[in-house]
């Protein structure tokens, strides 16, 4: 299977790539999103270590069992051949109505068919007042004409 755009990678199919990305995870789809990875891909995310596209289903379920409300913003801080590194920042709420803004950075390596083989992901969360959100699309996929995390001084 081949998911492009493919390595080496530009500045537009970098930014293209992240896109995707960012489209899927809105989705809050995990069969959909396990797609875009190789079937043995590995994962740090935070303090967890994962294997394998079961893994990234349970995990990402488990996430958005928690984080409600979901909403991404990813943009590309650099690539080189096969790798792409992202900043990015998520709001979300918990069960409770508590609103956060989680950001970090991803370092994604793919395989030559354009599968995300390696994830790397450092992420803090900060709580925030629901009248400090700045991501208010409807949930789903952010619309073309949204600002960017630079637009938003993120």
């Amino acid at each position: 299977m081949s998911r492009p755009p493919l390595p080496p990678f530009t500045p537009e199919t970098a930014a293209q790539k992240a896109r995707m990305a960012e489209d899927a995870w809105n989705s809050r789809d995990a069969e959909k999103v396990s797609l875009a990875y190789t079937f043995d891909s590995v994962w740090r995310n935070r303090g967890e270590f994962l294997t394998g596209r079961d893994a990234i289903v349970a995990f990402l379920t488990r996430k958005w069992m928690k984080e409600l409300d979901y909403r991404l913003i990813k943009e590309v801080w650099a690539h080189d051949g096969n790798r792409i590194a992202v900043r990015f920042a998520y709001e979300w709420r918990d069960d409770s109505g508590n609103w956060f803004r989680s950001y970090g950075n991803e370092n994604w390596e793919f395989d030559d068919a354009g599968l995300m083989a390696r994830r790397i992901a450092s992420i803090n969360d900060r709580p925030i007042m629901e009248a400090e959100r700045k991501f208010h699309w409807p949930l789903g996929r952010r619309p073309d004409d949204h600002p960017s995390l630079s637009d938003l001084g993120l």
